[in-house]
């Protein structure tokens, strides 16, 4: 019983070491997350105008002033995947992934021919190969809080370059989507071309009106003339999109991770009781035992 009883307070001390660390990451990531969560409001209003007005000018626009908004027969697609680093956030990266895989195999069910190659940012996502064996044609550093857009414009620039250069005839933008410290959904949309995006595409929290008449078409005004401010707008719109979904996914991240390390944390407080309950039950019963023997001693040298 002594050996058992040494057991259970090693456990103890060790389940409060576990503790202290997950209850300093929980405090790591309360902070991280309040930085990410002040990064994305700030730009989320921006973000979701500049993505109206990405819908407007593909659905009201003449779509040969400009290659990104030409739409064209689909032999081969890329999925700009933007995931973590980092694990420890609970079903962050699985449910990101689960819905990439979704979302191809329900393109390939369209097009059976269709090639499909992953634009990697963040290591985790590395698990979209191991685990569904999809091709990852490139890489980009992911840093743990992204602050400014240039930190996503080498990406960005790289895709809008490989669909313009007819490399890829669809570019789908995968994330996870910040709602709230509790609730982060992974989201799938299409990036180019920016012809017929659907309503559906621009989110829940993307408010965008929808038209009395469908029928009445508004052209737009472009001074000096349409190419020259679509050549300037179009991309920076499109890099805005990128942009935005990289502070989605950091604050979804790091609100994920400090859920995960508080349950962790709660569930260590309860092990602990269950433990300290079960100790002293066992020293308990090892006191009971030490005093039967002492009197069964005296008794029998009467």
């Amino acid at each position: 019983m002594a050996v058992n009883s040494k057991a259970i307070k090693s456990r103890i001390k060790s389940v409060g070491n576990t503790k202290k660390i997950t209850k300093a990451m929980e405090m790591i990531s309360a902070v991280k997350m309040r930085k990410a969560t002040e990064n994305v409001l700030a730009t989320r209003s921006y973000s979701n105008l500049a993505w109206e007005m990405i819908a407007d000018i593909g659905k009201k626009t003449n779509v040969d002033i400009h290659p990104l908004l030409k739409a064209r027969s689909v032999r081969k697609m890329a999925v700009v995947l933007i995931t973590s680093n980092r694990g420890l956030a609970g079903g962050f990266i699985n449910k990101l992934l689960q819905e990439v895989d979704s979302y191809i195999k329900k393109e390939k069910e369209l097009n059976e021919n269709l090639e499909v190659d992953i634009v990697l940012m963040g290591k985790k996502g590395k698990r979209i190969f191991s685990y569904y064996k999809y091709n990852i044609e490139a890489e980009f550093e992911k840093l743990d809080l992204t602050t400014k857009i240039v930190e996503v414009l080498p990406m960005a620039r790289m895709v809008v370059g490989d669909f313009i250069n007819d490399k890829y005839d669809k570019i789908v933008l995968s994330y996870t989507d910040f709602q709230s410290a509790v609730k982060q959904n992974p989201r799938t949309k299409q990036l180019l071309p920016l012809t017929k995006i659907e309503d559906k595409e621009l989110g829940s929290i993307d408010k965008v009106e929808t038209e009395k008449n469908n029928d009445m078409y508004v052209d737009f005004t472009f001074e000096p003339d349409p190419k020259k401010v679509l050549n300037i707008l179009l991309p920076k719109l499109v890099e805005m999109q990128v942009y935005q979904a990289v502070l989605e996914s950091d604050a979804s991240e790091h609100s994920a991770r400090m859920m995960a390390m508080r349950n962790a944390s709660d569930s260590a407080i309860d092990m602990i009781k269950e433990l300290n309950l079960t100790y002293n039950k066992a020293r308990q019963a090892a006191i009971t035992q030490e005093i039967s023997e002492i009197v069964s001693g005296a008794a029998a040298l009467e």
